[in-house]
């Protein structure tokens, strides 16, 4: 059994309370690799935001369950070296679709973990996440529930249709779970094609699509049920049209790649909704720049020579994503 206190790392609670009577939410941010880890540690360190380094199913077998403990505790150390006295860092399991799962990450070091019973009918979706969040619950770990169905793909994760969270059911969930934050449905997706083109208008001016609005009507009613609970956004992915074009214009197909605008998200970080989930975007920032460097000089064989620049313009996304979109600088 790893405690997470060991490694230097917190639980949501205390995090998601500010947030809440602050009006502006956490970057919980999906990493893969180290280049990706650098890149979130330098910008919170550098803006001091408080923030939430998530790991997917399918991302800690990528990485290795070993690993991923001493990397956690690793990035908090190198916090601490660019200056962030008291690093606000929570190491959080996203998407877990088990028991055995959630159980295995709390053992060895997480902080928070989430359980996702959405697609399972509700009855026992209630039954898995109070399971979860009991047992995790003895180890002072925060627990993440979901309620409602989000479309789209994003790792083991796959919905044709998304489903609103229904307001009339979250007491009942909440209560009956235990859940220390719920992560609710309304509009937006996994994945770097949030929309159809059917779902979309188009810009006569750019060509682009515009996706629909968020459905806040159903944010304040879940509000109105739960005042001050914490409420989670996940597939919140702007997708930058400008991380787009170079993709595309250096060998990339991408087409109708198309997120969740920022002001509908600045808008979110503004209530209860105090976690937004972002991955898409740092893969797409990734990609653009690998494929930059490899486009103009095709004899590059050096890993540093093409994830470096990865790195940085990572680094200034998270930056971006923390002081313009969600407000979370200089809260911790």
């Amino acid at each position: 059994m790893v405690s997470y206190k060991e490694l230097g790392l917190v639980n949501t609670r205390d995090m998601f309370a500010k947030a809440i009577r602050g009006g502006y939410a956490i970057p919980a941010f999906n990493f893969n690799n180290m280049e990706q880890l650098q890149a979130i540690i330098k910008a919170a360190a550098d803006t001091k935001s408080p923030v939430i380094l998530q790991v997917s199913k399918g991302a800690r077998n990528y990485a290795n369950p070993t690993l991923l403990r001493y990397m956690a505790q690793g990035a908090v150390e190198y916090a601490k070296e660019l200056g962030w006295e008291h690093p606000q860092i929570v190491l959080h399991l996203d998407h877990g679709d088990s028991f055995e799962l959630c159980k295995d990450c709390v053992d060895l070091g997480f902080s928070s973990v989430m359980i996702d019973g959405s697609a399972l009918p509700y009855e026992e979706n209630i039954a898995l996440s109070k399971k979860v969040a009991d047992y995790a619950h003895l180890y002072d770990v925060t627990v993440e529930a979901e309620l409602g169905v989000l479309a789209g793909v994003e790792d083991e994760v796959q919905a044709e249709e998304s489903h609103y969270t229904r307001p009339e059911e979250v007491i009942d969930f909440s209560r009956r779970t235990g859940c220390d934050s719920l992560a609710i449905s309304i509009g937006t997706s996994h994945g770097a094609y949030k929309f159809k083109p059917e779902q979309c208008t188009r810009d006569p001016r750019t060509g682009r699509l515009v996706p629909p609005p968020l459905a806040f009507d159903v944010l304040d009613a879940i509000m109105e049920q739960l005042p001050g609970f914490p409420i989670v956004l996940h597939g919140s992915s702007s997708v930058p049209q400008e991380y787009v074009d170079m993709i595309n214009q250096f060998g990339g197909k991408l087409p109708d790649a198309v997120g969740i605008p920022e002001d509908q998200l600045r808008k979110a970080s503004k209530s209860a909704v105090c976690k937004i989930n972002i991955d898409s975007d740092s893969r797409l920032a990734f990609t653009a720049a690998v494929r930059k460097v490899f486009a103009e000089k095709p004899g590059e064989f050096d890993p540093r020579k093409y994830c470096g620049p990865a790195r940085d313009l990572m680094t200034e996304l998270y930056k971006h994503k923390i002081i313009n979109v969600l407000g979370s600088d200089n809260k911790a």
